[in-house]
């Protein structure tokens, strides 16, 4: 199982403007991989590439054997349902459900709520917010409200997660305990982790960390 970058190309509007030029790498199954970069870089448009959340304007994509740009809307969003999970910047709980509706929600898109109401909880209790189920994210601190969407992500029993700058609103000490907590899905559970950040200490707390400059790789490096 591996995700495939064979020279990945990203341009937007008309004259094209190139955001990625030609990226070529693979990640391995299990791997925590940090991308970062400076502002504009490229580093959001990569993932978002390599997560099937947009396409990509040329080159190849393969996720474990398959060609991504070749599957259908309705193979992808399986595709996607079953071997994926997501952490933004920003949180995206939806304000009228308690904290433990909001993780169950990828699983009431596949009608399996019910049935992983229990693994719902037990992420709670994993993540300290077992107390916190029958809140609503308005009631809950920046930092809860993040390890609410990590549980989220995280219901479906991924083979993948991709976070995007998931510690950008938080403080030093919340963005350094969900960082520990990626760390321990990886080391744990053996879930292939994928974030994007700004900030150099997160950065290296993973196992590889891929640098991009204006949209290129500059740097593929191991780091433990």
């Amino acid at each position: 199982m591996s995700i495939v970058m064979k020279d990945l190309k990203k341009s937007f509007g008309t004259p094209p403007t190139h955001i990625l030029k030609g990226i070529n790498c693979e990640i391995k199954s299990g791997e925590m991989v940090s991308i970062t970069g400076r502002s504009g870089s490229g580093k959001s448009t990569l993932l978002y590439l390599i997560s099937t959340l947009d396409k990509l304007s040329d080159g190849e994509l393969l996720i474990d054997d398959r060609t991504v740009p070749s599957m259908s809307v309705e193979e992808l969003h399986r595709f996607r349902n079953e071997k994926m999970g997501f952490v933004f910047q920003f949180h995206h709980l939806l304000p009228e459900l308690t904290a433990l509706e909001n993780v169950l929600m990828p699983a009431v898109k596949t009608g399996k709520s019910k049935l992983l109401r229990e693994r719902a909880l037990q992420l709670l209790r994993e993540f300290g917010l077992e107390d916190k189920a029958g809140r609503m994210p308005g009631k809950l601190s920046g930092g809860e409200q993040q390890r609410i969407a990590i549980a989220r992500s995280l219901i479906m029993e991924p083979s993948y997660l991709f976070a995007d700058e998931p510690t950008g609103n938080l403080d030093s000490a919340n963005g350094l305990a969900v960082l520990n907590f990626f760390e321990k899905i990886n080391r744990e559970r053996g879930t292939t982790l994928i974030y994007v950040t700004h900030d150099p200490i997160f950065a290296s707390m993973a196992k590889r960390k891929i640098v991009l400059v204006d949209g290129m790789m500059s740097e593929d490096l191991k780091l433990r």
